[in-house]
């Protein structure tokens, strides 16, 4: 049976990387985008799993301005590393991304393959997919193995809010990277300016993971 460790990912906070923040209080919860409506036309044949009905399926726009939705075209079955950060941010986004960077470097033909780069703007009124593009070649970002995401506000926010990284002022943004592997449900945390060798060797661990399954 496949682990969902969501609990841990949303709710103990557990860092797998030295560093942790000052305490901040909770941001307050924003709206969810599918109240009210009816999901009938998202819902899948079959039973959706446990990590699909909790990221949901809001639809956001990548730095080339395509449609996706974020569990079944950016989670699913995929390991990831992700990131909230916004284009404006001259403190800690840059060395963050630079460390995305220099994940995607180690890498190399994986990135793309086996492990995805997202980076998720919390400022999506003013990083359009165009303003991303230009952010994401500054680090040399790969077509199809980093994408950077916006779209409506109220999705973005729910995006992040599944996450555990939804802000209501984007200076407030956490400076952790959450990584996956949704295939086998093990979610990790890490402070996202730690070297970024051991950032590698947590994605790493987290890619190679076998699954409950298989233990």
């Amino acid at each position: 049976m496949k682990r969902l460790i969501i609990c841990a990912l949303i709710t103990l906070g557990l860092w797998t990387a030295a560093a942790a923040q000052v305490p901040t209080a909770p941001a307050p919860k924003p709206a969810d985008p599918h109240a009210g409506h009816d999901m009938s036309q998202h819902a899948k044949a079959e039973e959706p799993s446990a990590a699909a009905k909790w990221f949901t399926d809001v639809e956001l726009l990548d730095q080339d301005g395509k449609k996706v939705r974020f569990y079944s075209d950016v989670l699913k079955g995929k390991t990831v590393v992700v990131n909230a950060f916004f284009t404006t941010c001259t403190s800690v986004c840059p060395p963050m991304n630079r460390n995305m960077e220099k994940i995607q470097e180690a890498l190399g033909e994986r990135v793309g393959k086996d492990v995805f780069l997202v980076s998720i703007t919390v400022d999506p009124a003013t990083d359009t997919p165009p303003r991303l593009k230009e952010y994401a070649s500054k680090f040399h970002a790969k077509p199809g193995g980093w994408t950077f995401l916006t779209g409506k506000k109220e999705n973005v926010d729910w995006a992040l809010y599944k996450l555990g990284q939804y802000v209501e002022i984007k200076d407030d943004h956490k400076t952790v990277f959450i990584i996956g592997n949704e295939a086998t449900g093990l979610w990790k945390k890490a402070f996202g300016m730690s070297r970024a060798d051991e950032l590698i060797q947590i994605v790493n661990a987290t890619a190679s993971d076998p699954g409950a399954d298989a233990k």
